[in-house]
């Protein structure tokens, strides 16, 4: 069975079963089933991470700092096959990763996780650098050369030319799920959290009675401004002017973003944690206990330890993508014969992402004491089920109010930034349109190239069409739908490229020895 037609039969496949089932059916991937203790997704992805990290005998500490003199252009050969140079791949890669789920994933695992949460992120950024490494390696070894000399690369060409035609079936899954992915957590969750942002912004100045804030019911439980509506179409014509050029002006667009953003964001966060010197051995101290030994939920409200790991490794994952397979796309373009030279490269994703932005993040949260906003914080005070409901209903807990994802964020920098300014929540502001602009711009090639894949050259029209749309219908939508929409995508995209680095672990355990068995000599003109 052809590509096209293979791909045409797993959507409607995709639509039958949210049609009968309805969108718990693919949510179940991160839940909690009755009979396992531990959700299957995150057995996948640590455990993979495990094996490949041992299998390989610990890749991101050994060639971590070759993977830096790579990135640096010591061995860019400009005459090798591939679109973009190694730096301009890696910040492709992380114009993607280092995005929302900086700002807002973070908040919204330690609003349901707690400060513990923060702990199972690290775990999965230690162990998803080495998945990062094999993906993307792997990528570049098995991608295709398009006639025009372009790339054409990702796990969907891993699984297909690595092991073989008779695992189609697989890539075509990653490919379609990639796609869907591309849609939820590639930009309507950028556009959300945008527009959620600056309708807060504006809120706070004149009201939630004013013409452009106030809420209309379209149909019962949704409900939308007028600002949402502009902030959507402003979103959607931003993108939509950068992705019609294709990977190079991508390329060159995140290759300035990526590194600007990341600077302004890092620097105001390392502000804040330095003003709260005092507190922060307080605040590694509670993610530590916490990790392991959360304290007892009220009866009948959840938590504990699998709560808090679910969380901060489901974040870990949207934060970074280690395992997830995206990001090969994005690596296999690059300009080199070596795919073990760009996977040294890429593991240098999750350590920018989660190892530094994301921990900063979350000691920003914990030392100004804005995690006490949060529903575990109410979980854990609370002194019955009543109270609990109460708080969760209004709102407010003890006379604090509840702040989910980039507001809990936001009030965190305002918080830590008062005693210089009081406008340190338009940090995160900007830092989240920033984020969210080049987050939804590498997302858009990436579900690109599965189209091609799947449909070819002649379908990258629609797509883009219906990829501005969805970021058009991001911001007016709802938080709880769009989030979960997004991870249900994320965990069924994950698996086909974890089983793939499984099957070819041992192809890419000789191709590792082989190139450091080499002595690399800098590129000179």
């Amino acid at each position: 069975m052809n590509r096209n037609k293979a791909g045409m039969i797993a959507f409607a496949l995709i639509t039958f079963f949210i049609y009968a089932f309805g969108l718990h059916f693919f949510e179940a991937v991160w839940s909690f089933p009755a009979h396992r203790a531990i959700p299957f997704m995150v057995v996948a992805l640590v455990g993979t991470g495990i094996f490949a990290t041992i299998k390989l005998s610990f890749p991101q500490i050994r060639y971590f700092k070759h993977g830096f003199n790579v990135t640096r252009g010591l061995y860019d050969d400009p005459e090798d096959e591939g679109d973009l140079n190694h730096f301009r791949a890696l910040t492709t890669a992380l114009s993607a990763t280092v995005g929302i789920g900086n700002i807002a994933g973070v908040a919204t695992a330690i609003y349901y996780g707690g400060p513990g949460a923060l702990f199972w992120m690290w775990i999965t950024a230690f162990f998803g650098t080495t998945l990062k490494y094999a993906e993307s390696a792997l990528a570049l070894k098995y991608r295709e050369i398009q006639p025009d000399g372009s790339t054409a690369g990702g796990p969907m060409y891993t699984i297909e030319n690595g092991l073989g035609k008779q695992w189609r079936w697989l890539a075509v899954a990653f490919a379609t799920f990639a796609i869907i992915c591309s849609f939820a957590t590639g930009n309507a969750i950028q556009s959300f959290t945008v527009s959620d942002q600056i309708y807060s912004e504006f809120s706070a100045v004149i009201g939630n009675g004013h013409f452009l804030t106030m809420k209309h019911t379209v149909w019962t439980g949704f409900e939308v401004s007028y600002l949402q509506v502009i902030n959507g179409l402003l979103m959607a014509g931003i993108v939509a002017t950068v992705i019609i050029g294709g990977i190079k002006r991508i390329g060159h667009v995140t290759g300035f973003l990526a590194p600007f953003m990341a600077i302004i964001y890092v620097l105001a966060a390392s502000l804040i944690i330095l003003s709260n010197f005092d507190k922060i051995a307080e605040s590694v101290s509670l993610v530590f206990t916490m990790a392991f030994n959360p304290p007892a939920a009220v009866a009948g409200t959840g938590g504990g330890i699998l709560l808090t790991m679910l969380w901060g490794i489901k974040r870990g994952l949207y934060s970074n993508e280690a395992g997830q397979g995206s990001a090969a796309i994005a690596h296999s373009t690059a300009k080199t014969k070596y795919p073990i030279r760009e996977g040294s490269v890429a593991m240098l994703g999750p350590f920018i992402d989660t190892l530094v932005i994301c921990t900063l993040t979350g000691l920003v949260i914990i030392t100004t004491g804005a995690w006490m906003h949060t529903e575990f914080f109410v979980n854990i005070t609370a002194t019955s089920v009543d109270e609990v409901n109460v708080a969760l209903a209004s709102g407010f807990f003890h006379g604090k109010q509840l702040l989910n994802s980039s507001l809990l964020t936001s009030f965190a920098f305002k918080e830590g930034l008062s005693w210089i300014f009081s406008y340190g929540d338009k940090i995160v502001t900007i830092s989240v349109l920033l984020f969210a602009i080049s987050t939804a711009i590498s997302w858009s090639f990436y579900g690109n190239r599965s189209v091609v894949y799947l449909f070819g050259e002649k379908a990258i029209p629609t797509y883009r069409w219906v990829f501005v749309a969805f970021i058009f219908i991001g911001g007016i939508a709802e938080l709880e739908a769009i989030w979960a929409f997004g991870d249900a995508a994320l965990g069924f995209m994950t698996f086909p490229n974890l089983l793939s680095i499984i099957l070819l672990s041992t192809a890419l355990r000789k191709m590792t020895k082989e190139y450091f068995s080499k002595n690399h000599v800098p590129y000179v003109k």
